[in-house]
């Protein structure tokens, strides 16, 4: 009985892991840190006299999968920058480029990934060392390509965000953002 416990803990820890870092099929659960992170953008936002974002399942399992390819896979170069996907993963591999102009391999990937029905759009946080949640949104505050995005300023003042995941993987952090409610329901907190 200790061995097949002991076996199918192994297993749960290592699917995420596997080349298929996204299943669809099972519940989606948020750590404390990704939960605390989607508070601090929330509160942000309402200091900016903003309503809250929902969180989606969708979007998460999205950022969640993109962590763990950044984690895994993303080695900084001039060419690829840290909103490329890797060839290995459920999704087509994506080189996104500081000049932008494969922005769609990126924008796609929420309805690629999790048949989310709108486009998707993110922003990456990296550390040396593990993602502190208030580091990283302090760190998207003081940079004018992402606080945009944040409190729906400059080329965003139009937009409506309906929906938000989030993922935070060893030195990685990933908030994606939806102009479409997520009509599935909000992950779950799990705490580990």
């Amino acid at each position: 009985m200790l061995i097949t416990h002991f076996i199918y803990l192994i297993a749960l820890f290592y699917l995420p892991l596997n080349e298929k870092y996204v299943r669809t099929d099972e519940p989606l659960c948020i750590s404390q840190e990704e939960h605390q992170l989607y508070t601090l953008i929330n509160d942000y936002r309402q200091q900016n006299k903003l309503p809250a974002i929902p969180l989606s399942i969708s979007l998460t399992r999205v950022s969640q999968a993109h962590v763990r390819d950044l984690t895994d896979n993303y080695k900084p170069n001039n060419r690829c920058n840290p909103h490329s996907w890797s060839r290995k993963g459920d999704w087509s591999p994506c080189c996104y480029t500081p000049n932008h102009k494969s922005a769609t391999c990126m924008w796609d990937k929420p309805r690629e990934i999790a048949s989310y029905r709108s486009n998707g759009y993110e922003i990456v946080y990296w550390h040396s060392e593990q993602v502190d949640p208030i580091e990283a949104l302090n760190e998207w505050e003081k940079s004018p390509g992402h606080n945009p995005l944040l409190i729906n300023n400059g080329q965003w003042a139009q937009v409506e965000w309906k929906a938000i995941g989030v993922g935070i993987y060893n030195q990685y952090a990933v908030v994606w953002f939806g102009e479409k409610e997520d009509t599935k329901h909000p992950p779950k907190i799990c705490y580990q």
